[in-house]
């Protein structure tokens, strides 16, 4: 690699080398075709030296061209900007904040003054106290004006309540719940009633899967973690029956269907949803037609403050529900209507208008009854309440990059590096952020996302990682390298919108690390996720950790919906899955992972025997190791032992509590090969409470919690 290359990857932020962390740290290096690739992908071609050489100097000349930068992200307790000018004496801040209020700043020079021809800069360290938030930044210096945005950031996001030392709640997928009342998936009706119980329980949080809008030309693409917005929610969790213009009659025609799809083991996706759009048309008919001023004010009212956003979001899908009708896929169709500003576009706008008015509306409804969810959570006064979950990327063909193509990578998408646990890496295609072109455009969209998903008590980031880096794979090969974002940037702007929505942060960390990573996110007060099956000894192969050991700042829970249940995970059926499904490539790996597998069921069961906490009328009675059945009461003492942990949040999962013996999400595998985020819960919502399997698991909980 030449120094200009490396020298221009660095400006840029593409990483030429990194290490793997993991049993044995690896480290990786990067060739000159990826990072060329990525050179071009973000703007500054590098093919040739001659091409390197003026990318750098091109970049090099870019903050000498405006007087300010577009925006400044500072802490509350160090707030600085610089200023690009020919004559850097005299210089006038204002701020004007949300409310129209101005104010003269005061500071001083900090003397490290640069220079490039004739302009010269200077950092500028502001005395006067400012309140968080986000305010209008005007400076005039040598008799020209320019304006950008401060973000003043408090020192650390939002904390948990002084009193909720050791709180217990539920990690919940909504879809899987089954209820007497709902069409054949889990709805907002439902999540209501699911609060009465926590409350009767008191549980005080519930943990949710993304809720966020997913394709609805094609709803057997189920994967909560491939939206195409993160700013909207999926009306698949609209109860019908609860839309103001649903009638009995419409109840009546549509019995039998239901009662089909309620009966079913696992969701049926496109029956469900077809259903639902079917009675939700006729709905949007009625609104149409309705007399109801106040609701209708409530939609315009709705509309209004969503913006462009949601006019792009009804236009992209009336885009996709016209071309996928006509066997056009999103790289097919996109070309022709390239974003939503352009002549095509707006002409199929005028053209569709009502149905885009459609979809408008059916986010108006699922907003509107998750609005209501928030209610019975103050209702029932739990304390943190919803925990969200927010998902690292988008779907590249999604409303989200449609609707801001400059904003995200062309030909690559966001994956994974090769690991312990994946050794080809991973290739997840999600969407991802040019970094260079996201501080242009001031953060809004990361901004937008953050705040449309801390309407909650808290938020679950996942792969937390990508706050700093993400690895990114080019579409023709099969490895990528790690872009880095402005890491302080992004974790200040996440610690002022949780402070402003009075939301904590968790942050998901499984994978690769960076070293001091997680030190970082402490400072910030993001708190961790600890699971069972990886707090052990020995880099997470040795003897299970007993709880005192575990992390006094996590959110803790016994596995993931990527991980088996413990049923499951006792019998050793996900090691059988995993063989069937190609993931264990040989009958001897099969074998040795079943020899594994028993030896991690004794490190269970003496760790469980340790702290003393099998229910009483259920002592362990043997080893349960060589053809005995399952070791009853072993939920209730996994219970109780998590529920013992120094952790302040523990999250009892329902697939552990009902002895589920399969996995709500295979990684790895389509719908062809698993039915991934289509398995309902084995207990109807209305026999929860007295389900005697989750009386005892409560009763364990409320011995420690």
């Amino acid at each position: 690699m030449t120094e200009i290359l490396q020298q221009l990857a660095a400006n840029l932020g593409i990483a030429t080398e990194f290490y793997v962390v993991g049993l044995k740290k690896q480290e990786q290096k990067i060739s000159d075709k990826t990072i060329r690739f990525f050179a071009r992908a973000l703007g500054y071609p590098a093919d040739t030296e001659k091409q390197a050489q003026n990318s750098l100097a091109k970049l090099k000349q870019i903050r000498w061209k405006k007087m300010l930068q577009p925006i400044y992200v500072c802490r509350c307790d160090d707030v600085v900007i610089d200023v690009v000018s020919p004559n850097l004496s005299d210089i006038k801040i204002i701020v004007t904040d949300v409310s129209g209020q101005k104010q003269n700043l005061e500071y001083y020079y900090m003397h490290d003054v640069q220079n490039y021809g004739l302009f010269y800069k200077e950092s500028l360290h502001i005395t006067t106290p400012l309140n968080i938030g986000y305010y209008d930044l005007e400076v005039i210096a040598d008799g020209r004006k320019a304006h950008s945005v401060l973000a003043v950031a408090p020192l650390k996001c939002h904390a948990l309540p002084e009193d909720s030392r050791k709180l217990f709640g539920f990690a919940l997928q909504v879809y899987a719940l089954r209820s007497q009342h709902n069409w054949g998936i889990g709805d907002f009706t439902d999540l209501k009633e699911f609060i009465k119980i926590c409350a009767a329980t008191n549980a005080n949080i519930i943990g949710l899967n993304p809720l966020n809008v997913l394709y609805h030309h094609y709803p057997e693409n189920a994967s909560p973690y491939m939206s195409i917005s993160r700013v909207f929610l999926n009306p698949i969790y609209i109860d019908v029956e609860q839309v103001p213009e649903f009638t009995a009659a419409d109840k009546q025609e549509a019995s039998v269907e239901i009662e089909k799809l309620r009966a079913t083991e696992t969701i049926d996706y496109t029956g469900v949803y077809t259903l639902k759009i079917k009675y939700l048309e006729k709905c949007f008919a009625r609104f149409q037609k309705s007399s109801d001023k106040s609701r209708h004010q409530e939609y315009e009212n709705f509309c209004s403050q969503r913006g462009s956003d949601l006019d792009n979001l009804g236009l992209f899908q009336a885009i996709c529900e016209t071309e996928y009708c006509n066997n056009h896929y999103f790289r097919d169709w996109v070309s022709n209507y390239c974003s939503p500003d352009c002549p095509e576009a707006q002409k199929f706008a005028q053209e569709h208008h009502q149905r885009i008015e459609f979809f408008k509306f059916l986010q108006f409804e699922t907003f509107r009854q998750f609005n209501q969810v928030q209610q019975q959570i103050k209702s029932c006064n739990l304390k943190i309440g919803l925990y969200r979950d927010l998902a690292v990327g988008v779907g590249r063909d999604s409303a989200e990059v449609w609707g801001n193509p400059e904003l995200f990578l062309r030909d690559c998408g966001t994956g994974a590096p090769p690991d312990t646990f994946f050794p080809a890496g991973q290739k997840w295609g999600l969407g991802t952020f040019n970094p260079l072109k996201l501080r242009e455009q001031a953060y809004k969209p990361f901004i937008n996302i953050l705040r449309s998903n801390m309407q909650a008590g808290a938020l679950r980031i996942d792969h937390v990682m990508s706050l700093m880096r993400l690895y990114v794979i080019p579409d023709a090969d099969k490895a990528g390298t790690y872009l880095y974002y402005n890491f302080d940037d992004m974790l200040n702007l996440v610690a002022l919108e949780s402070e402003l929505n009075r939301c904590v942060v968790v942050g998901e960390s499984i994978g690769n690390v960076p070293e001091g990573f997680l030190a970082r996110l402490a400072e910030k007060n993001i708190y961790s996720l600890s699971v069972l099956w990886a707090e052990r000894w020995d880099c997470g192969f040795g003897d299970f950790k007993l709880p005192e050991f575990y992390p006094d700042k996590a959110f803790t829970s016994i596995g993931t919906h990527d991980m088996a249940p413990l049923k499951m995970w006792w019998f050793g059926y996900d090691i059988e899955t995993n063989f069937q499904n190609g993931i264990i490539a040989s009958e001897e790996e099969k074998v040795s992972a079943y020899h594994r597998r028993e030896d991690d069921r004794r490190r269970l069961l003496k760790i469980l025997d340790n702290a003393q906490v099998w229910p009483e009328d259920k002592p362990r009675h043997g080893d349960y190791i060589y053809g005995e059945s399952y070791p009853e009461g072993i939920e209730e003492a996994l219970e109780r032992f998590m529920a013992r942990t120094a952790s302040p949040v523990y999250l009892a999962q329902l697939e552990d509590i009902l002895h589920v013996t399969v996995m709500q999400n295979l990684p790895g595998t389509d719908r062809d090969k698993h039915p991934n985020w289509r398995r309902k819960l084995p207990v109807e919502l209305e026999k929860l409470s007295s389900d005697i399997a989750f009386v005892r698991c409560m009763n364990a909980i409320h011995r420690e919690r």
